[in-house]
């Protein structure tokens, strides 16, 4: 989409996209930033998959019942 945007219409879109964020309440924007947040994955799976991640709860998994 922004591939085809020519100058002023990008302007404009930054200038919607600022009026809109600067409309709404703080606390809604709060809101909605702490929702993404708890919607995105672990930094460990978003950089590397799930390879690692198993490994991680495999690992606990072992340490746990060696208790």
């Amino acid at each position: 989409m922004m591939a085809t945007i020519k100058g002023d219409e990008y302007v404009k879109y930054v200038a919607e996209q600022l009026l809109t964020y600067i409309d709404t309440p703080k606390e809604e924007r709060k809101q909605i930033r702490t929702s993404a947040r708890a919607l995105r994955d672990p930094w460990l799976t978003r950089w590397f998959g799930w390879g690692p991640m198993s490994i991680m709860l495999w690992w606990r998994g072992i340490i746990h019942r060696q208790r």
